[in-house]
């Protein structure tokens, strides 16, 4: 048998061989390091005997994104044998891998509480120790009913007697456990160092609210102990920038029990907002757009011909007047699109690029909601451009252009670009998406930006590209994206005239810089640490006096810099100037705060001092105003 590595390099064995043995070939290191390989495309345990004439192998290591989800999908099983073993007579139903960890639902006789986390970790540590050899097992169908249901394990024989009859089933046995699972998974408990249990939380069976409440247990999972480590330290460092919590303390939003998943922007919420508005606006009309505005709640019959009632019905909010169906929207495109067809256009207008901030409502359950993260209600910043198909290239690659000047002039963020394709529940032809594909590749080729490909992942109606940017502890966020459409146009039966006098379909582009205001927003405030640049602070400088002298000076000082456009507050309060500094400066991040006494009074000075320094600087009052005036404007990167 010849055996191809990924190096290109090639080794002969004689009959049949098993992984370990390839893998000590290459490397005693490897054949102990290795968890998994990849042959032929597939991935298998390291126990797999191969048989065949020529084969290609790739071996899996902990480190690797594929080795990290085999450890955490292992860490659920390994879990799961700690708790049937604490906890006889629990019944075990799914586990599978998640982001950064694992979870396990079960249906316990006792409920499980959180202190029961520490007894359930301490006997994982003891199976990791007994080094427990992991197993592939095969079985019938019918077997494999029939073992369950002698264990009593109800939840499994649901799930087995879903599965076609006469399938062989795979299993994976680690001691007195055994689960149903494609695998792969790791040689033995030993393998699996790095993890820590997080919460016990309720969950239906099956996510249907109609089945029986489980207990769904959470946890981390990491190929070794320094990224387990490094991971919570950053959730403790998450946790101090959670912008639920600064949101509160800097008063900028709220979200009442009258109205779970619909957030109230205060007064300095709405300072921050409206900077970003009108910085999108400002920046799109030098772009080329035109601001349109389009209804809140449009006819049942609209969102048929989008497609919206039919794939995503269960998130819209509906209505019924005067005997006719409405319903509230999700998403701004079908107004967009009507925008265009309520005239007729040439060749000559297009592109035509709309920009509207629209405000969609969307149904999400209540466990999902989120502080701004994950709401009920947001204001989209989209875009819908239309245009002829010689013209998508360009289109595409002036949006991505628009896209970086916000993330990388402005805000610094790093980002990638992932390339979403048709997904599952989908309108159009297989020919219209891959044509719409390629020609999103084709424009990020042009002006080379690399790119990730996210297979099954576009909007039901077009493929799109995703921008994922990277935040000060190096989370990543989903915000931007581009979404080209060629259905939308032909289901709603819109034109324009060409050059030969003939009708044509246009193109359409949906797109989004920030995404979700509220949600673009909630990532500054944890991004920032409420601690947020001068241009953007909701209170850019705070005028604090030493005593009611000093106040008639300090209110002119304030009244001037409003009217120059600058964000300011007076604090005249009889407090402690000492007390002053110290709620502007740390509680409420002030970027820049005027110390206001005798002195500054009578030379007409004001006494400077910066967000999170102890240094003071004394300047004349225009000297001041120019400098504040001029490191208040926007200001991008070149």
């Amino acid at each position: 048998m010849r055996v191809i590595l990924p190096d290109g390099d090639a080794k002969e064995f004689e009959g049949k061989v098993n992984l370990f043995t390839i893998a000590k070939s290459v490397s005693n290191s490897l054949a102990k390091k290795a968890i998994a390989a990849r042959v032929n495309d597939e991935l298998v345990d390291m126990s797999t005997v191969l048989n065949e004439v020529e084969v290609r192998v790739e071996f899996i290591t902990p480190e690797t994104e594929e080795g990290e989800e085999i450890i955490r999908h292992s860490t659920a099983h390994l879990m799961a044998q700690a708790v049937i073993r604490l906890f006889p007579g629990t019944k075990v139903a799914i586990g599978p891998a998640i982001e950064n960890g694992f979870y396990y639902d079960f249906d316990p006789k006792v409920q499980f509480t959180e202190e029961d986390l520490a007894k359930i970790e301490a006997e994982m540590r003891k199976i990791v120790k007994e080094n427990e050899k992991v197993e592939r097992i095969m079985m019938t169908r019918e077997d494999a009913i029939k073992h369950f249901e002698e264990l009593g394990e109800e939840y499994k024989v649901e799930i087995i007697k879903e599965i076609a009859q006469g399938e062989m089933l795979s299993f994976y046995k680690q001691g007195e456990f055994m689960d149903l699972c494609r695998g792969p998974h790791v040689p033995s408990t030993s393998y699996l160092k790095a993890f820590k249990l997080k919460s016990v939380a309720g969950a239906y069976w099956r996510g249907n609210s109609d089945n029986k409440m489980l207990q769904r247990i959470y946890g981390f999972a990491f190929a070794d102990e320094k990224r387990l480590k490094d991971y919570l330290t950053l959730l403790e460092e998450a946790e101090k920038r959670d912008h639920r919590k600064l949101g509160k303390e800097l008063d900028l939003f709220f979200v009442s029990d009258y109205g779970p998943g619909f957030p109230i922007f205060l007064p300095k919420g709405m300072a921050i907002r409206n900077t970003l508005i009108d910085l999108w606006k400002k920046e799109h009309t030098l772009a080329g757009y035109t601001e349109i505005m389009t209804p809140i709640m449009l006819n049942r019959e609209l969102w048929e011909i989008s497609g919206h009632w039919f794939n995503y019905r269960e998130n819209m909010y509906t209505s019924t007047i005067d005997e006719t169906d409405f319903a509230i929207k999700p998403m701004n495109c079908p107004g967009g699109v009507i925008t265009y067809k309520h005239q007729l256009h040439s060749y000559k207008d297009l592109p035509i690029r709309c920009g509207e901030l629209g405000t969609v409502h969307r149904h999400e359950f209540s466990g999902a909601l989120h502080g701004l993260m994950r709401v009920r209600c947001f204001t989209q910043d989209d875009a819908h451009i239309f245009m002829t198909p010689e013209q998508i290239e360009d289109e595409i690659i002036g949006v991505v252009n628009l896209i970086d000047k916000f993330y990388s002039k402005l805000f610094g963020f790093e980002y990638h670009i992932e390339l979403s394709t048709k997904p599952e529940k989908a309108i159009g032809s297989d020919e219209i998406w891959e044509k719409a594909e390629s020609a999103l590749a084709a424009a990020l080729d042009k002006i080379g930006r690399p790119y990730k490909l996210n297979p099954g992942d576009g909007a039901f109606y077009g493929p799109k590209l995703d921008f994922k940017i990277k935040d000060a502890i190096g989370r990543t966020w989903q915000c931007g994206t581009i979404q080209l459409d060629f259905n939308l146009p032909e289901r709603f039966d819109i034109s324009y005239i060409g050059e030969d006098g003939e009708k044509h379909r246009p193109v359409m582009i949906h797109r989004v810089v920030y995404g979700s205001i509220e949600r673009f927003i909630g990532i500054l405030i944890e991004h920032y640490a409420g601690a947020f640049p001068l241009w953007l602070a909701p209170t850019q400088v705070k005028v604090l006096t030493i005593n009611d002298e000093t106040k008639p000076y300090a209110e002119e000082i304030c009244r001037i810099l409003l009217e120059r456009g600058i964000r300011a507050e007076l604090d005249d309060r009889a407090e402690s100037i000492g007390y002053k500094i110290r709620e502007a400066n740390g509680k409420y991040k002030v970027p820049v705060q005027l110390i206001i006494g005798k002195n500054e009074v009578e030379n007409r000075e004001v006494n400077i001092r910066r967000r999170g320094s102890q240094e003071q600087t004394s300047m004349k009052l225009d000297e001041f105003l120019d400098m504040i005036i001029d490191e208040a404007q926007v200001k991008f990167d070149k």
